[in-house]
């Protein structure tokens, strides 16, 4: 699960909003041990997730760095170099 997990700072253009909430979903999944909670779960499930997104979010814009962003596409592309090289066996 945690790989979908994908590092947000330092983009241009910078992390959408739906980029932090899919971070937090996979990390409360991955804590939480469920993909989908039961109903009796379902609340603090979400608040959880709703709660990560804002610490991310309050986490990505205190973050300074004086490297240039990266570009997503180049990102992307070394990203899937790099599973073609894993998965070529």
């Amino acid at each position: 699960m945690c790989r979908n997990i994908r590092q947000l700072h330092n983009f241009e253009p910078p992390a959408t909003t739906k980029e932090v909430q899919e971070a937090a979903l996979q990390y409360v999944r991955k804590i939480s041990g469920s993909t989908k909670p039961s109903q009796a779960n379902a609340a603090a499930f979400e608040e959880a997730v709703a709660e990560v997104a804002i610490a991310t979010q309050r986490l990505l814009d205190h973050l300074v760095t004086n490297a240039p962003p990266k570009n997503r596409e180049e990102e992307a592309a070394k990203a899937r170099a790099r599973a073609q090289a894993r998965y070529a066996a």
